[in-house]
């Protein structure tokens, strides 16, 4: 549905994405993670067609972003890091406002605010000026302007950055719901837990590259090395690295081994024979943070 060829985009001297391949299938959604300063909103704006001075071009159903960008606009939902409300109006106010800008009006945009308003759980809030509304309250409202008229594809560019817990889960049963509606959804994060557990496909990006794309499955089976996770009193690198490749994990260690399940029972033994009680000891199966510091050898927490 999209595809993406040759994306490059450079601000003076600096290359802020250098020669971005990818496609992005119909009803999925994709994440698209890196650091602060990766590229991520770089290539958000190029999705939406707010950025228009770029090398290479976006496919959208066949048309594309740099010769039609109007079409394509019509085509997507647009929801940018940057809250972009007027708090003095009311959240009701704000839908009707967007909502005259994709050429919705009379009963059609009341109807399409009624709906949207529930869809983003602010029914009761509707006739309320946003500058009372918490921060995830504006978060969803902004979503609600970005879906008011129906897009078939949907851009969230850090969409639950500054929120709470709770504004951050109704953001994903918003997320939830479009999806099995059969949007397009392209997710921009820096939280790794938060691709893992929304996104069908996945694409890494640093320092303006697409360093690795796929599903987690791919990149889990691609970069996966058969290992445990063992911590607790008394362990230490030197005394494990006898039964494998030894890494520090947090308030444990990765032991990398041919035959996890053959060393797991070697260490019981071990355990037993020594009376050490460990306080986690159990196969581990790498995240997506662990593939991102393989590949990029830093730690997006360090960025």
């Amino acid at each position: 549905m999209i595809t993406v060829d040759n994306i490059s985009k450079r601000y003076d001297s600096l290359l802020a994405l250098n020669d971005i391949h990818l496609t992005i299938q119909e009803g999925s959604c994709f994440g698209l993670v890196g650091p602060n300063g990766a590229g991520k909103s770089t290539l958000m704006k190029i999705f939406s067609g707010v950025l228009h001075d770029f090398d290479g071009d976006i496919h959208v159903q066949g048309l594309s972003v740099k010769k039609e960008r109007i079409k394509v606009k019509k085509l997507i939902g647009y929801i940018p890091q940057e809250i972009c409300l007027e708090e003095t109006l009311t959240a009701k106010d704000n839908l009707l406002y967007f909502g005259s800008f994709y050429g919705l009006k009379g009963k059609d945009l009341q109807d399409r605010t009624r709906k949207v308003l529930q869809q983003i759980g602010l029914e009761e809030r509707g006739k309320d000026k946003v500058s009372t509304f918490s921060g995830g309250m504006k978060r969803r409202l902004n979503i609600g302007c970005a879906i008011l008229h129906d897009p078939s594809i949907i851009i969230m560019d850090e969409p639950t950055v500054g929120i709470d817990p709770q504004s951050r889960n109704s953001i994903f049963s918003i997320i939830h719901e479009l999806k099995e509606k059969g949007s397009t959804i392209i997710y921009s994060s820096h939280y790794m837990e938060e691709v893992e557990q929304l996104c069908d496909s996945i694409g890494l990006i640093d320092k303006g590259a697409l360093v690795e794309c796929g599903t987690m499955d791919e990149l889990q089976q691609k970069y996966n090395k058969p290992s445990l996770f063992v911590s607790g009193e008394g362990l230490d690198d030197v005394g494990l690295s006898k039964h494998g490749d030894v890494e520090s994990k947090g308030n444990g260690y990765i032991l990398q081994s041919d035959d996890p399940l053959m060393t797991l029972e070697k260490l019981i033994a071990e355990f037993r024979a020594h009376n050490i009680l460990p306080r986690r000891l159990e196969l581990y199966q790498p995240k997506l943070e662990d593939i991102f510091f393989t590949l990029t050898g830093t730690q997006l927490r360090d960025s």
